[in-house]
């Protein structure tokens, strides 16, 4: 670790390196967080809720479309979603930090459960109650925004830090599976059971997630730390702890950076209808919401290639520039086959991103602190897509589609350069 981000933390015993792997084990995922067992527990719900979540994230707009017909009460509705998600993300990492996180993770989880169970309710008695729809997403955000940080400050103190990383890339390719998975599941569903069952079965898959939480060792504040109320004193806490120590800081710049001017996604149904419309819109538009996904789920599949890295820092500097230049690529194709190639790779070098900022973020913080640092991530993840589309669909109108685009990703390039030039915390960063 980088001696100018020194750490209280007390430090976990030592283990002992595994053997160099070699041949095709060299570059497949480092599966050794598995073998903990409290570690595999929350990794495995993990894998059913990665769907789970999916089905609902796909029932909720569509059964929103249904009621209205218009895509403006769609848009109103995630927006309505975003607000409770911030407030209590941030929150929710004070929590993280003041309370056994265990605890907050099965209060939070069964809300969600319950959540689902209301949305199934609603659907089965058709309410139609756009209001009643907006109201439950609301709430489920919120549950969803206490436990995120939660959930990513556990995994520091259920594997050691050398294998961060790995767990970083373990759990981030679940994730990214689901988002491909889920939505081409809840598509080939809705025509056989119905809309209402897709809310049913993510609340049975959340209980899959209780279980597996309650199972879990206690995870208390460490002996020693201060006791903690988590209130907005604490909040601000969380943000001076990221100003005074640059590498965090840098770290969520870097995320920033990437997504804010690098993220497309609201120009794809324009390219998909002007630029790749003689391939169908249909296979287009789906093709391109699809690549990022796929390549992060290939890139995580393929993680023993970088995730027993230990220069952190230059590893997040160079996923970043490695998004910008394949977004650039991007908005310079004219053939949709060779554009979700470079969406595909960008969608490795965001699992390389996350991967190393996750480990940065979890390494560089005392646990004290942890909670805090993920609920601003959770915040940054949530709130720099969203701030891009607004950015692209301006700079689309105004100066196509094609050239906003590569326009972003080298933006992202220079920003990106210019910081890691401009401030060595991060590029020195290892541990």
């Amino acid at each position: 670790m980088d001696t100018s981000e020194s750490s209280t933390e007390p430090q976990s015993a030592p283990v002992a390196e595994d053997p160099p792997r070699r041949g095709w084990r060299r570059w497949a995922m480092d599966t050794r967080p598995l073998r903990i067992p409290a570690y595999r527990r929350l990794w495995s719900s993990t894998i059913v809720t990665a769907v789970g979540s999916q089905l609902t994230a796909v029932a909720v707009p569509k059964q929103i479309y249904d009621i209205t017909g218009s895509s403006a009460w769609v848009g109103a509705a995630s927006l309505a979603g975003l607000l409770p998600l911030i407030v209590f993300a941030l929150w929710g990492g004070a929590v993280a930090d003041s309370m056994d996180r265990r605890k907050l993770l099965l209060i939070t989880n069964s809300g969600i459960a319950v959540t689902s169970l209301l949305f199934w309710l609603q659907a089965v008695t058709g309410l139609e109650s756009v209001a009643a729809l907006m109201v439950l997403l609301a709430m489920q955000q919120a549950f969803w925004g206490l436990n995120a940080p939660a959930r990513n400050a556990s995994i520091a103190r259920l594997v050691p830090e050398g294998q961060l990383p790995a767990a970083n890339a373990l759990g981030s390719t679940v994730m990214q599976t689901g988002q491909v998975v889920g939505p081409l599941l809840a598509g080939a569903l809705i025509p056989v059971i119905g809309l209402p069952e897709l809310y049913l079965i993510d609340a049975l898959a959340l209980c899959v997630t209780v279980w597996a939480v309650y199972k879990l060792p206690p995870l208390p504040p460490l002996a020693g730390a201060a006791t903690r109320r988590a209130g907005v004193r604490e909040i601000a806490e969380g943000f001076r702890y990221i100003s005074m120590h640059k590498v965090l800081l840098l770290s969520f710049l870097a995320d920033i950076i990437a997504m804010v001017f690098g993220m497309p996604r609201a120009l794809f149904p324009q390219l998909a209808a002007e630029t790749y419309g003689s391939y169908g819109e249909g296979l287009a538009l789906g093709l391109l919401f699809a690549a990022i996904p796929i390549g992060a789920v290939l890139g995580g599949l393929f993680s023993g290639t970088f995730s027993r890295a230990r220069r952190h820092g230059p590893m997040v500097i160079g996923a970043v520039v490695a998004w910008g230049l394949a977004i650039t690529g991007f908005g310079l194709s004219g053939n949709l086959w060779i554009a979700a190639a470079f969406l595909a790779a960008a969608g490795v070098a965001d699992m390389v991103s996350m991967v190393f900022r996750g480990a940065i973020l979890l390494s560089a913080a005392t646990d004290e602190m942890r909670g805090r640092m993920q609920g601003v991530f959770t915040v940054v993840v949530a709130g720099g897509p969203r701030l891009a589309d607004v950015l692209h669909g301006t700079a689309g109108s105004a100066f196509g589609p094609r050239a906003a685009v590569a326009g972003g990703g080298l933006l992202v390039v220079a920003v990106m350069l210019g910081l890691a030039l401009a401030v060595p915390a991060l590029r020195r960063y290892r541990v």
